[in-house]
């Protein structure tokens, strides 16, 4: 099964990402981790890749295209992937569409900007991996301390609230209007109430992706 997984940001998406790849054995796909990779290969791509980052440009809806493409095609992605943080705008959802990547489920995560900026402010990071904590709602083993390296957390400074309102707006601008997009197509889209604790978001996932 290929998924999108959608919701404001700070909803949740990260933490059940990691969640649904280990539940159901398909591959969990990150376009900034995608990039990272590509960008240390030699090839055609990889430079292309490299010009936009060095120059501090967006890469190209076509270019993440081209890589993510290129990327569901490995042998992990066999058994099907998710998508998160892609797309992030109308434009690439088009573009994803206009490349017959085909998708099975987009799961909606939705949740008030009330809640948002709460959660956010607890956020903590593992900065190499990209891997989130919460101090409340999904505490790392050791407090401060990321489970898999044991490495230092750190709370980013886009998590001040002042910061999340302005992420917010770009949210409402640009990835909301993917809700109708994919709610108008043939596929199944499912919203799942992501205010609710992290045990239940989870297990309403599951018997999502199940039936």
């Amino acid at each position: 099964m290929n998924l999108i997984l959608l919701g404001m940001p700070g909803a949740g998406k990260g933490t059940q990402a990691e969640i649904i790849q280990k539940d159901f054995g398909i591959a969990n796909i990150s376009t900034g981790a995608m990039m990272r990779e590509v960008s240390r290969s030699d090839t055609d791509l990889a430079r292309k890749v490299q010009n936009y980052i060095s120059s501090g440009t967006l890469v190209p809806n076509d270019i993440i295209i081209e890589m993510l493409v290129q990327r569901v095609g490995e042998r992990d992605c066999e058994k099907g992937f998710l998508l998160d943080g892609f797309p992030r705008n109308l434009g690439q959802g088009q573009a994803l569409d206009s490349a017959n990547v085909a998708i099975d489920l987009v799961l909606y995560l939705s949740i008030s900007e009330e809640e948002i900026v709460n959660r956010m402010s607890g956020r903590r990071v593992h900065p190499a991996s990209g891997r989130s904590y919460h101090i409340l709602y999904n505490p790392p083993k050791v407090d401060g301390f990321d489970d898999v390296t044991q490495e230092p957390l750190i709370q980013r400074e886009d998590d001040a609230p002042e910061v999340i309102k302005k992420r917010l707006d770009v949210y409402y601008d640009e990835t909301e209007p993917l809700l109708d997009f994919y709610r108008n197509k043939n596929l199944q889209f499912i919203e799942i109430d992501a205010a609710q604790s992290l045990d239940k978001v989870t297990k309403s996932i599951r018997e999502s992706i199940a039936n």
